[in-house]
């Protein structure tokens, strides 16, 4: 059967390109909201990574050093093992003119998120036409998975918004090899949101390039010749970086840079011993993509999955329809869209096959493009059985969004007001009011208790002691005036307490302790206080 693209409408009869337009503006305002609702108030209050993230940002605005002593680092010491810098970087400019704020370290995954929306459409439209490129948008406006990780603040999930981007000026960059720079630059940051796709975008990159030159689509010119030299120059810190911490040379500290040796690295993360190994990490992938859920609360909502059910079916119907497409075209070296979406799609498996742990936030890459090959299910199966609009599909889609919108402010709100430890930073204005010792349950993470107290970075790293070092998950037993290393079950007078529920907080009240109770948290401060 031909595939005739242009004969698809989306919402009906859309002969009106105003009404295109229209829809465009309507999709866009939705994603928005959707994204920017309660945004810094829920989830949370905060978590512990975009905590220690949103410290790191205060540090080098305040002291020009990260929480390790290094000057604007290409990766992140935190935790010992590290975590990617460009989050950090991206919301520091926010943070020196509204200072640290919950919102102020999410704005750039908001930012990011809200985008890679427009790209989408751009990208689709650039590849197909308007109408399939509406309904791609529109898939991706009401995915749960998206909606979910554009409203909190963690590393790793800048990466997909920066691959759709790298993949998008890619093909223009088809057409006009100029943009292929910007390509370049895109799939470069991208190296900087999460590391464990350095070992994957290399491969997207060479595959699309040689792709490019056997369609006949790219030449080697000025430009190609300087999108090379923009990822090269984009990838040699991290090669150093990799070097450093391979111990082949010394740490690298310059005036404004510093490619630092970390306390352990996380290889094990990204490891195969043999083929029953990958055997396992297939099915484990496979699992994440049939039951949409990893058990990590806040990587989203199990009742709603990454994309809704159903979806997967017309994803694997996309694939099918869109191999068909690039075998028929590939033999007389024609230039098929559907090659450059399952590149993207394999890359997010492989990447899969190569983690010890498969969950949603560290396979992160692979959901927008499944996304996307399964809009083009969906309108390959329409087609197939000759119904011309997408009525259906799209009131099953809507009718499952207005139940995610209503959970997720509601019922998921809730469950992540534990996760986020809402009240933290209500009961943190209250401690530090006081004079003398801090100590803190063990479970707050000191990450979130530096992002509140805002301590200088030198009195940090004077003082912190850790339960554990090496470890690549270090935890502080204690720094400046904060101790999480006490009894709780013996207060002592002369010390203001945080409490989590794994205290009893009436012991406290017994004592003779003023108890204030903030959601999750607890400040327990003695009248007798000498402090």
């Amino acid at each position: 059967m031909k595939i005739r693209w242009n004969s698809q409408p989306v919402f009906g009869k859309l002969k009106n390109v105003n009404y295109n337009k229209l829809i465009f503006i309507i999709l866009m305002a939705t994603g928005i909201a959707v994204r920017i609702i309660g945004f810094g108030v829920i989830p949370g209050d905060i978590n512990q990574d975009e905590a220690f993230a949103g410290y790191e940002a205060f540090s080098m605005l305040h002291y020009g050093v990260d929480s390790a002593g290094y000057r604007f680092p290409v990766y992140l010491t935190t935790w010992g093992s590290g975590m990617s810098a460009l989050n950090t970087y991206l919301m520091m400019p926010f943070m020196a003119i509204f200072g640290p704020q919950i919102w102020v370290i999410r704005i750039p995954q908001l930012i990011i998120s809200c985008l890679t929306l427009w790209v989408v459409y751009l990208l689709i439209k650039k590849m197909y036409n308007e109408r399939v490129a509406l309904f791609c948008m529109f898939l991706l406006v009401i995915c749960p998975w998206h909606i979910t990780m554009s409203r909190w603040g963690l590393d790793a999930n800048l990466a997909p918004g920066f691959m759709i981007f790298g993949l998008y000026f890619y093909v223009r960059g088809l057409d006009d090899s100029k943009f292929l720079m910007l390509s370049s630059l895109m799939y470069g940051l991208s190296l900087y949101c999460y590391a464990t796709i350095w070992t994957i975008v290399p491969f997207i990159v060479l595959i699309e390039f040689l792709y490019g030159i056997y369609v006949r689509k790219i030449h080697i010119d000025r430009y190609v010749l300087f999108s090379v030299v923009i990822l090269g120059m984009l990838a040699l810190p991290l090669i150093l970086f990799l070097l450093v911490n391979m111990e082949v040379i010394g740490e690298i500290r310059l005036p404004v840079l510093s490619i630092p040796k970390l306390v352990c690295m996380r290889s094990s993360e990204l490891h195969i011993t043999d083929i029953s190994d990958l055997v396992e990490r297939a099915k484990n992938v496979w699992r994440l993509m049939k039951i949409q859920s990893d058990n990590i609360p806040f990587d989203g909502t199990e009742e709603y999955g990454i994309y809704y059910s159903g979806t997967l079916s017309f994803f694997i119907l996309g694939v099918y329809f869109c191999v068909r497409n690039i075998v028929k075209k590939f033999g007389k070296r024609e230039y098929a869209p559907e090659f450059l979406l399952l590149l993207q799609v394999a890359g997010g498996i492989c990447l899969g096959l190569l983690l010890v742990r498969t969950t949603i936030y560290r396979n992160n890459i692979l959901f927008i493009p499944m996304i996307l090959v399964a809009a083009l299910g969906v309108y390959h199966l329409f087609e197939l059985i000759n119904l011309k609009e997408l009525i259906l599909p799209i009131l099953y889609y809507l009718i499952m969004f207005i139940g995610f919108v209503y959970y997720y402010f509601t019922d998921y709100s809730e469950l992540m007001d534990y996760h986020f430890c809402r009240g933290l930073q209500s009961a943190m204005e209250e401690a530090v009011s006081y004079e003398g010792p801090i100590y803190y349950s063990r479970g707050i993470e000191h990450s979130r208790i530096l992002f509140f107290a805002q301590e200088p970075v030198w009195d940090f790293m004077d003082t912190v002691e850790y339960y554990m070092y090496p470890n690549p998950y270090l935890e502080a037993k204690s720094f400046c005036r904060y101790n999480c290393d006490f009894d709780a079950t013996m207060p002592d007078v002369n010390v203001t307490y945080i409490l989590n529920k794994s205290v009893d907080w009436d012991l406290y009240v017994e004592q003779g302790f003023v108890v204030h109770v903030y959601d999750w948290f607890a400040v327990a401060h003695h009248p007798d206080n000498k402090y």
